[in-house]
């Protein structure tokens, strides 16, 4: 691959391998929740898995990780499987290694600040999951509330957009 990227950077191969293949990861743990997909799915997650990893910019990214929430929601009924939860941290994974791999041409090497500082936020964003794997848990059997998904929604971006505003500064 170097024959066509040029030089590669000190920890430009891990991040790109990153990329490729936990997304492959999150569409294999659909097995331990007992429904496999099928082969060319596969294929396609891989292939789409190293585009992004080649061009982390590119709309591959977001094409491979819609196509395996797709997958989880549609080739599993029930997504509330525990196995849910190791799919998550992979497509996370994938999304802050192609993050970090994107700050720079594949030559340059990789920040250690710069990647500790992203481990940092996909560590705490990562909490938010068994939390809201437990709250979709203990709300799985209760009736649908009029407006739930709205003010869900509603929720979430304002918290978004006051993090944002909070929390941004100068980079």
């Amino acid at each position: 691959m170097s024959r066509w990227l040029g030089a590669v950077g000190a920890g430009q191969w891990t991040l790109r391998a990153l990329v490729a293949l936990m997304p492959l990861a999150a569409v294999l743990c659909t097995i331990g929740a007992g429904e496999g997909p099928a082969a060319w799915f596969v294929v396609l997650v891989l292939v789409l898995g190293v585009g992004w990893a080649c061009f982390p910019e590119s709309a591959a990214g977001a094409t491979v990780l819609v196509l395996v929430l797709a997958w989880w929601g549609i080739g599993l009924r029930d997504g509330l499987h525990p196995w849910a939860l190791p799919a998550s941290l992979a497509l996370l994974t994938a999304h802050v290694a192609a993050t970090v791999a994107s700050y720079g041409p594949v030559s340059m090497p990789v920040d250690p600040g710069l990647a500790l500082l992203w481990l940092r936020r996909g560590l705490l964003v990562l909490v938010a999951a068994p939390a809201t794997y437990a709250l979709a848990l203990v709300v799985r059997d209760a009736p649908p509330v009029a407006g739930v998904w709205l003010a869900g929604a509603a929720a979430v971006a304002a918290a978004g957009t006051a993090a944002s505003v909070l929390l941004g500064g100068p980079d």
